[in-house]
């Protein structure tokens, strides 16, 4: 396919907000791609060149884009500047410069180009980005390098999510849902949603079923379900509930497996994904050295990693956990905030899928795998069908410092990328109130007044996400520490875009001083939630404040409206 055809494409996606008609425009360039490219061009409608959790990074900033435009078609850095200041969109920008003449290029062509130009490195790397990109730029027609100019600096933002993505395949084999769930079962294994296209175009849906975990590639974790009280819990989840106290660290999906070294000799090899599938085996060697010590040929781990006092042995609030998520500086950070890693699955082991087993059996054979090691340690927990020792135990977790218990059902299989009632959060603002905290989309900020003039943002817009959109349920001016605002204003300045996200829908007497693009994730504590006329989430609540930046959460992650709607009637239960 010629990338003039494809970008065709991307202006009807960009045009409309229906999720149905963006399903059927991916459909049918689904249809119209090769089986050659299909994995390419599945990267590229999400604005990327690989699966996430491969961590390719185009590294250019918005700056670096304006000289890129400039050399491309030999314009001043001045006056492009200037335009974009007009027009707030740097696509826009170059496409006003652009010759208007398709060069021929395939879609092929262009994926290579920008994999060639993001994988450049060392002195010089950053001149040769730049003349690499400016060429392409300026071989192809307008509409192409509207597009073009948005993927490297992470501006294509079309307002859809994989999961339409997983529909479009559907539509693209049958014309409509029916093989969704098939689809989205195999992308829940292995999150390489360009490996699946290209396994469904070549083969079809049939070769799904023989997706298995794969060392290396994360799972989609498995997420929790809130009720608001332990007898609610038992009638739901069953009669017998395993108990598990909540820690409130990084989630860490750990696979261990061997690799054959350039003399044939096989190693050990220890990668570690976040909650949202980021690689951050970088940031915690020592978890690394600690699973090491671990007999096992292969095997995939889900578990919690939390910070601790080194001299007293307690656990640290999530806060400072959060401090160890660093790229540099970690010799120092180990020292002086060492983290344990608490296994509380066991979801592949030595080329067995243990995903569809019951509960009760992983952790038999966890226990079989995993010993006590210095920094790692499998979870303690109880099995109960009593109310009270369930409360009785929430209070025993929670003297300790710890957020909460995790009830889950003794026969449940691993539930990957579900959330349901195999798994129960019971947290410690459950009971009275609201029964969860919440994760918010920072959708726009006002800047501050009188005190707040000196932190730069006086009150902050967040939302909730329903479907392909977000939509606001406060807008919070308390509740933050003088560091927490200075924070958000440094975080905001850096995420600040001039116009109003497609996939935010937000009343006019709300809009903010400032606009954010959908990145930052924060967690909020409410006393209540109320019914709310003017938010778009129909929502609202009352009293928010800030508790944490969740930057392991992307905006996919946030609570979803039918999360809050579900939370709004635990209140009154």
């Amino acid at each position: 396919m010629k990338f003039s055809e494809f970008a065709t494409y991307l202006e009807k996606l960009e045009k409309t907000s229906s999720r149905n008609e963006i399903t059927q425009i991916l459909a049918d360039l689904f249809k119209k791609t090769s089986q050659k490219e299909i994995d390419k061009v599945v990267y590229l409608v999400s604005g990327q060149l690989a699966p996430s959790y491969i961590g390719i990074d185009f590294n250019i900033a918005e700056k670096l884009m304006l000289r890129i435009i400039a050399k491309a078609f030999g314009q001043k850095l001045e006056t492009v500047a200037d335009q974009f200041k007009k027009m707030g969109d740097l696509g826009i920008v170059a496409e006003g410069y652009a010759y208007g003449k398709d060069g021929g290029a395939s879609v092929l062509d262009v994926y290579q180009t920008l994999f060639e130009m993001a994988g450049q490195e060392g002195g010089g790397s950053q001149e040769r980005k730049i003349t690499q990109t400016a060429e392409l730029l300026s071989s192809l027609d307008s509409l192409s390098v509207r597009f073009i100019t948005r993927i490297p600096t992470g501006n294509l933002r079309l307002g859809f999510s994989d999961m339409t993505i997983l529909d479009a395949l559907s539509y693209m084999e049958t014309g409509d849902k029916s093989l969704r769930s098939r689809i989205e079962a195999a992308f829940n294994v292995t999150v390489d949603i360009g490996k699946i296209a290209k396994a469904v175009k070549q083969k079809g849906t049939f070769v799904l079923k023989d997706v298995l975990p794969e060392p290396g590639t994360p799972i989609r974790p498995s997420l929790a379900e809130r009720l608001p009280s332990a007898e609610k819990i038992l009638e739901k989840v069953g009669s017998k509930v395993i108990v598990e106290p909540k820690y409130d660290g990084f989630r860490a999906q750990v696979h261990i497996y061997k690799l054959k070294t350039q003399n044939s000799k096989l190693k050990t090899e220890v990668v570690i994904f976040s909650r949202n599938l980021e690689n951050t085996t970088n940031m915690f060697p020592d978890i690394v050295e600690a699973v090491k010590k671990i007999k096992v040929g292969s095997a995939i781990f889900d578990g919690e990693a939390i910070a601790y006092d080194a001299k007293s042995g307690k656990f640290l609030p999530f806060q400072e956990t959060a401090q160890r998520k660093r790229k540099y500086g970690i010799p120092e950070a180990i020292k002086n905030l060492p983290l344990k890693l608490f296994i509380f699955d066991i979801l592949y082991k030595d080329g067995k899928n243990l995903l569809p087993l019951p509960f009760s059996e992983r952790r038999k054979i966890l226990e079989s795998t995993v010993f006590k090691i210095d920094g790692v340690e499998i979870i303690r927990q109880e099995v109960t069908g009593d109310a009270k020792v369930i409360r009785d135990l929430i209070q025993k977790y929670l003297a300790e410092g710890l957020e909460g218990a995790l009830i889950k059902k003794i026969d449940a299989p691993y539930k990957a990328g579900a959330r349901g009632y195999h798994w129960v959060k019971y947290k410690k603002t459950t009971g009275a109130g609201v029964a969860d905290t919440i994760d918010c989309l920072v959708m726009g900020v006002n800047r501050g007044k009188g005190k707040r003039v000196g932190f730069g943002v006086g009150a902050f817009l967040v939302g909730v996400k329903d479907g392909n959109k977000f939509k606001t349920t406060s807008k919070i001016g308390t509740g933050l520490t003088d560091e927490q605002w200075r924070e958000l204003d440094k975080r905001s300045k850096y995420l600040e875009v001039s116009n109003m996200p497609g996939e935010y829908e937000v009343d006019k007497n709300l809009v903010p001083d400032a606009w954010t693009k959908p990145s930052l994730v924060v967690e909020i504590l409410a006393d209540e939630i109320t019914v709310s006329p003017i938010h778009t989430a129909g929502l609202a609540l009352r009293f928010p404040r800030l508790i944490n930046f969740r930057n392991e959460k992307n905006p996919d992650q946030t609570t979803t409206l039918r999360e809050l709607e579900g939370l709004f009637k635990m209140q009154k239960i």
